[in-house]
């Protein structure tokens, strides 16, 4: 199939446009004729085009995806019907493809997460895979609750953690903007009246006029050079596994960072691994599938090692201690939920602990980090000033004496 980015016409003649897989166009405007929808104009696009600005599937999609559906099947409205009635009200024209798609694929004879499993891009594996699981035992209706609220929980997770990141960003951001006031502009003036005094200048002023020389002289290399390595650490990250799994085991250690991010990604994978086993997924299945869902390379290879181990026969607490990556915790509920037999409860004791810490932490966190920034400004602004005014002080001095 190719895939076309289409303008067309409602009945009203509102136009809207969107993405649609088509064999050719007569089967465009076809698929686009179900929808109650007049083709106006179309092109070819590539699907990494779609990955990135208004194509994309958000998760809020994805939650109202979610909530309809478990609606429509709980209260036994066909699964056609109910995609239909989605198709009409999403906003969203890459998702109203999407699921204009899925009930294509249904009509022919595909079942829902084969349907699925066509966007790896909107449905990631283990949301399929749950799908998949509630279509063979009955309870579809079900599992979309379980993942709505799986998914409100990702969202406002994923909210919270943004916080960590764009607060301290933003003040970093006015403090580099002070710095660079006080080393291009200010302290020039000042220290070219301080020269004219004569004498003999200390250390601290002279390493401040250096610094300043540098700002003012090299202030691209300032600019760009934190740049380039950013951009330098992102491609190495990318193309090399050893980096990528290096930088990630960085990530979990950075100080007051790196206990916040472990807990996420473990609350994240004690979340999914209890909605799969509590889907009937085995549990091997349910460890490969939330390799991806980690999204850090450390943690998802003590998954695949701790997998390894329960395939050639240890328990499941046993192969998640071998690890070394999990947590006390983690192993106390693991050990208590296969002892009872009630695995998924024990996780999912685990994951609320770890939402709770998590907002405390990301509270504390953000109180740190105002005082912080607060006393790096404060040296800066203090060393500018002893270097200042160190000298003329020392100039007057010597006047009165």
């Amino acid at each position: 199939m190719v895939m076309y980015a289409y303008q067309s016409m409602d009945a009203t003649g509102r136009t809207v446009r969107g993405n649609m897989d088509a064999n050719n166009l007569p089967d465009l405007e076809l698929r686009l004729k179900r929808m109650e929808l007049d083709l106006i104009d179309c092109r070819q696009v590539s699907v990494k085009a779609l990955s990135f600005g208004k194509g994309k599937v958000s998760t809020k999609d994805l939650i109202n995806f979610c909530f309809h559906m478990e609606q429509m099947t709980a209260a036994g409205v066909p699964l056609l019907e109910g995609l239909a009635d989605l198709r009409d009200s999403v906003d969203n024209p890459r998702f109203r493809t999407v699921v204009a798609d899925l009930i294509e694929n249904i009509e022919g004879g595909m079942q829902l997460s084969e349907a699925m499993e066509r966007y790896p891009h909107v449905f990631h594996k283990s949301f399929t895979a749950l799908i998949n699981a509630g279509e063979k035992s009955g309870k579809l209706s079900d599992v979309f609750k379980s993942l709505s609220e799986s998914l409100k929980w990702q969202d406002e997770l994923a909210a919270q953690t943004k916080k960590i990141v764009m607060y301290p960003a933003f003040v970093g951001t006015v403090v580099m903007g002070v710095t660079f006031f006080l080393m291009i502009y200010l302290v020039p003036q000042l220290i070219g009246f301080i020269k004219t005094m004569g004498g003999e200048l200390p250390f601290h002023t002279i390493a401040l006029i250096f610094v300043s020389n540098i700002f003012i002289n090299y202030w691209y290399l300032v600019i760009s050079l934190p740049v380039a390595g950013y951009v330098g650490l992102k491609f190495w990250i990318r193309t090399s596994p050893t980096a990528r799994f290096r930088f990630d085991d960085f990530k979990l250690h950075i100080w007051l960072v790196g206990p916040i991010l472990h807990k996420i990604i473990l609350s994240r994978f004690t979340t999914f691994f209890a909605l799969m086993y509590t889907a009937g997924i085995t549990i091997l299945d349910a460890i490969k599938l939330s390799e991806e869902i980690v999204d850090n390379e450390v943690v998802s290879d003590g998954l695949k090692r701790a997998g390894q181990m329960i395939s050639e026969g240890q328990g499941v607490t046993a192969a998640f201690q071998a690890t070394g990556i999990f947590p006390p915790l983690v192993i106390r509920m693991l050990k208590v939920g296969e002892s009872t037999g009630q695995l998924d409860t024990a996780l999912l004791n685990v994951s609320y602990f770890y939402n709770r810490e998590i907002r405390e932490m990301i509270d504390r966190v953000q109180g740190l980090v105002e005082p912080i920034m607060t006393v790096i400004l404060g040296v800066i602004l203090g060393w500018v000033m002893l270097s200042v005014l160190g000298p003329i002080y020392d100039m007057i001095s010597r006047l009165q004496t």
